[in-house]
């Protein structure tokens, strides 16, 4: 761990904050809360998110680049759902975060949204970290599935290196001979890393747990330890969703997890913003 030179932390109060957007942030006192779909699949079913969660979370996410185990299962709409991010983006003023998989997606990706994510199964694509330390875009860099934590912060100081101090762990979850949830949500990593390195650490409670009605506790249990924000999967329609939909909360669903949150956010010295001029759709759920 002592060649990562750029992302450790050099005293115990050093922490990065990096800009989302002019106005969202991750690393300071507010949390960053991500919502959106696993793949964009129409305007419509983005619409729908959107309008549902603007005044609720802080950024959007949705692949329209999809690394699927099968090549016949659904890839992504590519530069149509580029532009579909981008029409949010601007309508909504709300950053959208997408995932790059090759470096010759990454053009494309940075000038239709705001954040590019390095997924599970390219953690350790070199080249592609390099490509994207020469990018003035924040870098959401996901845990490898059977990556060791020095594994992970090496990865980052590869993008760090190469130019880009924008980076933004995520923790995903791990591989492990238990079947019953998808991987296992490492919240000791969690804590490890906000001790060892001064980047923001987001946590994926969706893709650690792999069924719908884990996802909330494992939310609420990554605010309490410390992470930066979370990235959750949801969708109009959580069954009808094409990839990942036994995962995926409903709306409303998504609404509640952000109000539950709300007081453990507190407890830990940490907030979670309401959007400037909107007013949140508390009728969603009793608060």
């Amino acid at each position: 761990m002592q060649k990562a030179k750029l992302a450790l932390k050099t005293s115990p109060t050093h922490r990065s904050i990096v800009s989302l957007s002019d106005h969202t942030t991750i690393g300071g006192d507010d949390l960053l809360i991500v919502a959106g779909p696993c793949s964009v699949e129409s305007a419509a079913q983005m619409e729908a998110v959107a309008t549902h969660l603007s005044a609720t979370v802080q950024a959007f996410r949705g692949g329209v680049y999809k690394p699927r185990t099968s090549p016949y299962d659904f890839q992504g709409l590519g530069l149509e759902g580029l532009e579909i991010l981008d029409s949010l983006r601007q309508r909504f003023h709300t950053p959208v975060i997408t995932e790059v998989m090759a470096i010759g997606q990454i053009e494309a990706i940075a000038a239709h949204a705001d954040v590019l994510q390095v997924g599970s199964r390219n953690m350790q694509n070199f080249d592609l970290l390099k490509a994207l330390g020469q990018v003035d875009k924040p870098i959401v860099l996901k845990r490898g599935l059977a990556a060791t934590i020095e594994e992970w912060v090496m990865a980052a100081e590869y993008i760090l290196s190469h130019g880009n101090p924008n980076v933004i762990l995520c923790e995903r979850g791990i591989r492990s001979f238990d079947a019953y949830t998808r991987n296992v949500l490492d919240l000791g990593a969690v804590v490890a890393l906000k001790q060892i390195t001064h980047l923001p650490v987001l946590v994926d409670p969706s893709h650690a747990a792999g069924k719908r009605e884990l996802v909330a506790d494992l939310a609420r249990a990554a605010i309490a330890c410390g992470a930066d924000g979370i990235m959750v999967e949801c969708h109009p329609q959580p069954d009808q969703s094409v990839s990942d939909a036994r995962q995926a909360l409903s709306l409303e669903e998504m609404v509640e997890l952000v109000q539950s949150l709300r007081s453990i956010a507190a407890a830990v010295g940490r907030s979670i913003p309401f959007k400037a001029g909107v007013s949140p759709r508390l009728s969603l759920v009793e608060v």
